[in-house]
């Protein structure tokens, strides 16, 4: 073998090496920022579900004739603030999923309010729709709280594939970012009525 094919030999294995290196990860992350961005996608989607619950509740309310205004009105102003945060799944930042949560949060705070209320209208109480639309949105509840825990759960590799030495310097010449996690809305550690004695007579 000629002596001048040796450190071509060389360049050729190390320039293949770094190829493959790179093209793993770029294509790792696309990978796991899909499922990022598919975790985010069933968050907005349960969110959108309590959205259209909380509407339908709404309108059952309103039947009520002497039924505080004040409390309805609060609670259409803060779905409408809900639903106008939208969010890019591939560019989240902690600042806009800090904003989503506060408005998130926000309906929540409106919505226990509407239904602490309802608590003084036995006639909406024993109303079906409304017994229906209460059952479906305590599920949905859940389903949120499902979909926040796994779009953390997808997070969390994703973060860990890009921060981690040496992925951490190919990261930042393709500008890959770390995404933030759902953390608990504000007032989360006090536990929400969600069942009512609907039954009981007054």
């Amino acid at each position: 073998m000629k002596k001048w094919l040796i450190p071509v030999i060389i360049i050729v294995v190390i320039a293949f090496a770094g190829y493959s290196w790179v093209k793993g990860f770029y294509n790792n992350t696309i990978q796991l920022n899909e499922s990022v961005a598919e975790s985010w996608g069933n968050v907005q989607t349960a969110y959108q579900r309590r959205s259209d619950l909380i509407g339908n509740l709404v309108n059952t309310v309103k039947g009520a004739a002497d039924f505080e205004k004040e409390t309805l009105t609060s609670v259409i102003e803060a779905r409408a603030k809900a639903t106008s945060v939208q969010i890019d799944p591939t560019n989240i930042t902690p600042e806009q999923l800090a904003q989503f949560n506060q408005v998130q949060g926000g309906l929540s705070g409106a919505l226990k309010s509407l239904l602490v209320t309802v608590e003084r209208y036995p006639d909406l109480k024993a109303n079906q729709n409304f017994l229906k639309l209460q059952d479906e949105l305590a599920s949905t509840e859940n389903q949120i709280l499902t979909a926040r825990t796994r779009f953390n759960e997808a997070t969390k590799p994703y973060n860990n594939h890009i921060k981690k030495f040496p992925n951490s310097i190919l990261a930042g010449i393709f500008d890959f970012e770390g995404k933030p996690y759902f953390d608990a809305e504000v007032g989360a550690e006090k536990a929400p009525e969600v069942k009512f004695d609907f039954g009981k007579k007054e």
